[in-house]
């Protein structure tokens, strides 16, 4: 396994490689400090299995460092470190299409589950996201069960059965894989499903769906 870190903080920097050796003692890192190594170090054709990219290191000219970063690692998952917490930031940046977005703020175990929920093939989106209103943990569905019924009543109009078993399980942040074991059915068959929730709920991606269900809902 081989890691990219590219951060300017070299106390966050081994904080990372410490937690994420936990994954794999043997795991392998490149490190960037600015965007300049950075740069560098994708024009040595490095292919790591996974990037961690700060969002305002030094030679950061906006998001561009973050955008080449994707664009020259096709099919190596990104995950975006940042002090911020903006919402309108995270959707802006997993909109661009990185796996996930990991506030600075959290602790190393929620880097680690985030890390490991991206590498499974999901995306790690801060619970604030799913609850923009309160800024808490999402509380649909895990934690209200007694309002599951009046939520798929409200979505009954609009989704099917089966699609709305998937949107809960897109709620609980699970990758497509595992959606499609929880429910016995295939990934192709899990993708168009979301295909058809997305049109159904006016939505562009996963975190506006569960956030568009909770509206629908009146939660």
């Amino acid at each position: 396994m081989h890691v990219l870190i590219a951060d300017d903080h070299r106390l966050i920097v081994e904080g990372v490689k410490l937690k994420l050796a936990e994954l794999d003692p043997a795991i392998e890192f490149t490190v960037a400090l600015n965007v300049e190594e950075l740069r560098a170090a994708l024009d040595a054709g490095v292919r790591p299995t996974l990037a961690l990219v700060d969002l305002t290191m030094p030679g950061a000219r906006g998001r561009s460092h973050l955008r080449e970063t994707i664009d020259r690692l096709p099919g190596i998952p990104v995950i975006v470190l940042s002090g911020s917490e903006e919402p309108s930031l995270i959707r802006e940046l997993l909109d661009m299409g990185v796996h996930g977005f990991v506030p600075k703020s959290y602790s190393p175990d929620v880097m680690l589950s985030a890390v490991r929920l991206v590498l499974s093939g999901g995306v790690y989106v801060p619970p604030m996201m799913l609850n923009p209103a309160t800024g808490n943990a999402p509380t649909w569905p895990q934690d209200i069960p007694a309002a599951e019924a009046n939520i798929e009543d409200r979505l009954r109009g609009l989704l099917t059965d089966r699609q709305i078993d998937v949107l809960r399980l897109l709620a609980l942040g699970k990758p497509n894989k595992v959606i499609a074991r929880d429910l016995g059915i295939s990934e192709g068959t899990v993708k168009i499903h979301l295909a058809a929730i997305f049109r159904a709920l006016s939505v562009r991606n996963r975190v506006e769906a569960v956030v568009a269900s909770r509206r629908v809902s009146g939660l």
